[in-house]
């Protein structure tokens, strides 16, 4: 049983196995499931995340506000030009990333990785790398574990819900969880996955949830397609040898302690920020 990252580290470094491996053998011993059971339930939550990610690029979707609608596909026509300033990969990771934002605010069934507001994240962040370096289903699902683990660490210690703890709670953590993953994917050691998902966290600490029209839409989706890059860089950063200054399980309690010192208008209240901008009420009456 883990709590908190140094947990893992230990079991890494006494066990000589990698984060992802570590989470495995948690499940099975305290959910009495087999190793075959927890890969093919893995399987099927990748399954979900690449139809979530793809299926707007590919069709039309209605959105529940209409508010956003149509990104993913513009966003990847752009990714396949030759104009981007950010480049080929890191475009197309947005784009899944407004994709499955999109896919989740018209109802679509997606995997709430931590929570359904930023469920574009993980995905987007896996698919795309994978897809970019090559890597094979069983890389991309090792990253979707160590990811599981440090989602595991900041629910327990903090939280991944925006009404507690702002959109740094629910951003912050996905990118977190993505970053991690990333490091995992490309050879990185634990160290270097924690170092990662510390530094993705910091990035937005204090960014709060102010959604217009209080659904999940605007500026849900901007925040998708910024946390996966956040992500990619972070995991860069580590990748690269630089540490984060502060250890991962002080940034979460820091995000913890930041999210219930914020005032409740910017906790999912649609009471604050953007949401009561005049444009952001204005969309508030029209959908009402």
């Amino acid at each position: 049983m883990y709590s908190t990252g140094i947990d893992i580290l230990k079991e890494c470094e006494a066990l000589n196995k990698p984060i992802w491996e570590i989470v495995l053998l948690d499940e099975i011993k305290n959910n009495h499931i087999s190793e075959t059971d927890i890969f093919n339930k893995m399987e099927e939550i990748l399954q979900i995340m690449e139809n979530a990610t793809s299926h707007s690029i590919d069709k039309r979707v209605e959105t529940l506000g209409g508010i956003i609608g149509g990104e993913g596909k513009t966003m990847m026509a752009y990714a396949n030009s030759d104009k981007t300033i950010s480049g080929t990969w890191i475009t197309k990771a947005m784009a899944r990333a407004f994709a499955c934002s999109e896919y989740n605010a018209s109802m679509g069934k997606i995997c709430a990785a931590p929570t359904a507001g930023s469920c574009g994240i993980i995905p987007a962040a896996i698919i795309t790398i994978a897809e970019k370096k090559g890597l094979s289903r069983q890389d991309m699902i090792r990253g979707l574990l160590t990811s599981a683990g440090v989602g595991k660490i900041i629910s327990t210690n903090a939280t991944v819900s925006g009404a507690e703890g702002g959109c740094q709670a629910e951003c912050g953590s996905a990118a977190a969880m993505a970053a991690a993953a990333l490091v995992e994917m490309n050879g990185g050691s634990p160290v270097q996955s924690f170092d990662a998902a510390a530094i993705a966290l910091k990035n937005i600490m204090g960014l709060i949830c102010d959604p217009v029209a209080g659904l999940v839409e605007s500026p849900c989706s901007k925040r998708n397609a910024s946390g996966v890059v956040n992500a990619i860089i972070s995991a860069d950063i580590a990748l690269s040898g630089i540490r984060s200054i502060i250890p991962f399980d002080e940034v979460v309690e820091a995000m913890y302690n930041v999210g219930r010192g914020m005032h409740e208008n910017f906790k999912e209240t649609a009471k604050g920020g953007i949401s009561i901008t005049d444009t952001g009420l204005a969309y508030s009456r029209k959908i009402k």
